[in-house]
């Protein structure tokens, strides 16, 4: 049997751990959910759908006379929460995720009530992590709800840009969705973020993307520096 020169392929044992995304929408109208639908086709992620409390509400009715009250309440008090609308519980532990994704609806230029209502009880535990912004409108800019976003997870890592996609463009969302994760370098973060040598036995060879060998044994994997590598043919992001 002809063997294989060390020098060419080295095999090492690992234990790979995948960073892990969130989804976190609120949709009234359906488009949010249809752009939710289009990026869960690409990425793997878990979902939380945002649902007010107050069931049966008519937020289209009298010119959106609802969502355009709601959304004044918290422009003048921001900082109390009783201004927020009661949304349904959700049983999400955020710590689980490296990255989270914001998918948005705009109301009267800010992000819609129940979404900020989320976000004023759980930014604080999305500091430090990737925070994504997907921004469905008509026609309004967004910078409104980037404002908003930035100011209820202050300690956020925002991603840039944003993805605004107009409600005349959602049947175009799978394209602009897949172009928005390659500006943004989403498959570099999705990669490897751990790697131990005292699991599961998993056979890898890592190049640098340049195409070199850089991984000898073990112990030179696990001492590997942050950045991009081709991990069996595949481009990894190793933390």
């Amino acid at each position: 049997m002809k063997r294989i020169p060390l020098s060419l392929i080295l095999i090492v044992s690992a234990f790979v751990i995948q960073a892990k995304t969130l989804v976190v929408y609120y949709s009234y109208t359906n488009n949010v959910h249809n752009i939710v639908l289009e990026l869960t086709k690409q990425i793997e992620a878990d979902i939380v759908r945002i649902e007010p409390a107050e069931k049966g509400l008519d937020y289209a009715a009298n010119n959106y006379a609802i969502g355009s009250a709601l959304i004044s309440s918290i422009r003048n008090n921001p900082t109390d929460a009783a201004f927020y609308p009661a949304i349904d519980q959700v049983n999400v532990n955020l710590t689980e995720y490296d990255c989270i994704i914001i998918c948005a609806p705009l109301w009267w230029s800010n992000m819609a009530a129940p979404l900020q209502t989320y976000l004023f009880h759980n930014g604080e535990a999305m500091g430090g992590k990737k925070i994504g912004l997907i921004v469905s409108s008509a026609s309004s800019g967004i910078s409104g709800v980037e404002g908003d976003a930035r100011r209820l997870i202050p300690e956020g890592d925002f991603l840039s840009p944003s993805l605004w996609i107009r409600s005349s463009q959602t049947s175009n969302a799978a394209s602009m969705i897949s172009q928005w994760l390659k500006t943004i370098g989403y498959d570099a973060m999705s990669g490897v973020e751990d790697i131990r040598t005292d699991q599961n036995i998993v056979k890898y060879t890592i190049f640098s993307i340049s195409g070199a060998l850089v991984a000898k044994d073990a112990l030179s994997m696990q001492n590997l520096e942050k950045g991009l590598y081709i991990v069996n043919g595949k481009k990894i992001y190793i933390k």
